[in-house]
Formats: structure tokens, sequence, C-alpha cells
């Protein structure tokens, strides 16, 4: 059954984790995987997901299921947390997911049964998990230009004027903040051009919106397509709480759909049920028990917000930090727009070959399309990576 298989590729980022644990160098620098780190290079579990993991332990009575849904209460609280008070919320619905991959998934297959002609426009470059996932789900695929390599921002002329293509039958794949993996984020100008293309050429905007808070804050991040939501009849959500909440593991997100009318908003969350069903059935519970946890509790989510905020500014500190050693120590300003770039990510430009020198000669591992994390930077190590990449540039 299984000979013919073709040989496995390794995935381009989870497989830089492994070959990182296996470098025997002490000064070696992880750059690759979506992860924040604080000042010491770790990973912590956040005070509030701790001081809500001892609330949840001490009353919870069961570990039976929760249902096809998952915990209602923390659905309800992340379309809050995404849409804010929102005057459309009394047509959106949720469904808790395994992580934000699986709602990107649960999403894909409900536009194959609903609209089974459709394509998805993706930026380019985009999150290297959104193109195969909705080919999974048999969908066409296209892109849309997205990232100028001489400027480092975003192409929006030419962003604008591909998606006059889009029509009815097609969805567009909108990064609702720091996007993946450029670090390039659209302005609320173009958010509000986007709404007018959306309603003119009757395309359906899909917003995944992974690193809410990472960005200028929670409100912030969400105001574009918070915007988009109350001028448009049909969108669909992906959220996580991988980052915001620092889950990895717990694998927790949602899906969420706006419909034209409340009836089509639950006709949909059906569908997603039946499919949650044929796959896995039910999404594991103890994440999104402590996001719910937090999120209805004012104090709890006073000190994760408190949390957030200083894992956003402590980003913004580490862009600022790495340019200044480019400008003063090494006299140039070529690197600027790393600054100018929001939440986890930023490309340098460098090619594949570039990117292997890096890793290769300097031990500092990165994607191969040029993408570096910055939340994986410590404070320690910004003069030994400006360095190692104006060597390899």
């Amino acid at each position: 059954m299984f000979s013919h298989l073709p040989e496995p590729t390794l995935d381009p980022i989870l497989s830089l984790s492994v070959a990182y644990r296996n470098d025997p160098r002490s000064g070696k620098v992880d750059l690759g995987i979506g992860v924040y780190k604080n000042s010491l290079g770790e990973t912590p579990i956040m005070q509030a997901i701790d001081l809500a993991q001892h609330k949840v332990l001490a009353s919870q009575k069961t570990k039976s299921y929760v249902g096809l849904a998952g915990c209602e209460e923390f659905n309800q609280s992340m379309i809050s947390l995404v849409l804010g008070d929102s005057p459309v919320l009394d047509r959106v619905s949720a469904i808790q997911t395994p992580g934000a991959s699986g709602a990107l998934r649960m999403l894909g297959d409900l536009m194959r049964v609903a609209q089974p002609n459709t394509t998805v426009w993706l930026s380019n470059p985009s999150y290297v998990n959104h193109k195969p996932v909705m080919e999974a789900a048999g969908l066409k695929v296209k892109f849309y230009s997205y990232f100028c390599p001489v400027t480092k921002q975003v192409d929006k002329a030419r962003m604008l004027e591909e998606l006059t293509h889009a029509g009815k039958d097609d969805v567009v794949l909108l990064h609702g903040c720091c996007h993946n993996p450029t670090g390039a984020d659209i302005d609320f100008d173009t958010w509000q051009q986007l709404t007018r293309m959306a309603q003119e050429k009757g395309f359906t905007p899909f917003v995944d919106v992974a690193y809410q808070g990472f960005g200028d804050g929670i409100d912030e991040d969400a105001a574009g397509l918070r915007y988009m939501a109350e001028h448009v009849e049909e969108m669909m959500i992906t959220t996580s709480c991988s980052k915001n909440f620092g889950l990895y593991r717990e694998r927790t997100g949602a899906a969420i759909v706006l419909g034209k009318s409340a009836a089509d908003a639950t006709k949909a969350r059906g569908k997603l049920l039946t499919m949650a069903r044929a796959t896995y059935t039910m999404p594991p519970d103890h994440g999104a028990a402590l996001v719910k946890t937090i999120l209805l509790d004012a104090e709890l989510k006073k000190i994760w917000q408190q949390e957030l905020i200083v894992m956003q500014k402590r980003l913004v500190s580490l862009r600022q930090a790495l340019c200044d050693e480019f400008r003063k120590t090494h006299n140039t300003s070529e690197f600027d727009f790393i600054q100018s770039h929001k939440g986890m990510f930023t490309v340098l430009g460098f090619s594949q070959q570039q990117m292997s020198l890096l890793r290769d000669e300097y031990g500092i591992y990165g994607v191969g399309d040029g993408r570096i994390n910055i939340a994986g930077l410590t404070e320690g190590d910004i003069a030994y990576v400006a360095d190692a990449i104006l060597k390899v540039s």
C-alpha cells in the first residue's frame, strides 16, 4: 500500500527546529520557527495563563466531551476580541477549532461545499500553510502582488490593481495584522479601499488574524478588519491564541463567519459542525478553557493585556535596536525597513543561498525565503546577528 508513495519532503520551517537542536555550536541563534521568546531566550507561560490554569483545575469536575463547536463561551469571547462591539454581531457565528490552521481548513471545506468553483487569492508571499490548506480543501489558488522586494513595503498600487480582477466567485485572503512572512502591513486607507472593492466586485473577504496585539495593540490591530466587517455582506475570519496567549501547543483557534443574515450565519455554522464531525469531531478543550477564563475575568484580563503590551513593546524595541546597530556600528541604513515592519517577522530580501550562509557560517537559523523571527532575538544577539547579516548581504 505504501511503497509507491513519494519520499517525504521536509517542512521548510518546522525542519529548522530539528536542525537547530542538533547544531552543537554554542553561539547559534534560532530566528526560524515563529514563537515569541523573552530576553532569556525562553518561551514562557504567561502569568495570566498560569493563574487561569489554577482556576480551571480547581473548578473543573469532568473531562467529558464539550461538544462539536467546542466551548461556546470561548467562541463568543473570541468574536468579541476580534470584532469588538461591532453592530454586525447579530449575524456572526463561530466554532472553536484545533488552532488557526484547523480554522483555515474548516473554512476551506465550507467554501468548497458552498461554492465549489471558488478561487482563493493569496498575497505573494503569504503564510506557508495558506496554499496547501486551500488546495487540500479542493480550491483553486491565485496570488496577488503584495510585497515590493526593493522597498520592502506593501506594493499597494499593484496589489489593488491586480485585485480588480477578483470577482463574485472569488475569495480574497488578507492578513489582519503583522503580515506573515514580511511584517509589512496594509494601512487603514487600504482596508477601506479593499472594502469598497469587495462591495463593487463581489468577492468575499477572508481575514486571517493570528497575531492580534503584537502589532500596535489589540484594538488597533483589528481596526481594518472591523471596518471591513461592518461594510460587507459576507466575510470569513480565522483567529489564533498561539501567539497572544502563548498557547502554541494547545492548538486553540476559532473560525468565524459573517453572513448576510443571522439565518445564513447559522447555516454556515451548521455545515462547519457537520464537517468537523467528519474530521476531528471535537477540538481540544484546555486552551479554550484558559482563554475563556481570562477574557471573562476582569482581573485576569487586565493582567493578560498588560503582559501582551510588554511583549508588543519588546518587539518594537528589538527592531529599533537591530536598526540602531546597523546605523551606528556599521554606518548603513540599508535595513531601516525592519523598524517599520510589525509583529514577529521580517523578510530580509535574501536569497536561499544567503540564508544558508547565515545558518552554515554563523549558526543563525532563518527560513529559506528570507524570513527571520524578530521575536527569536535576545538583546545579546543583536550585534552578532547584525554583523552576520551584513557579511552575507
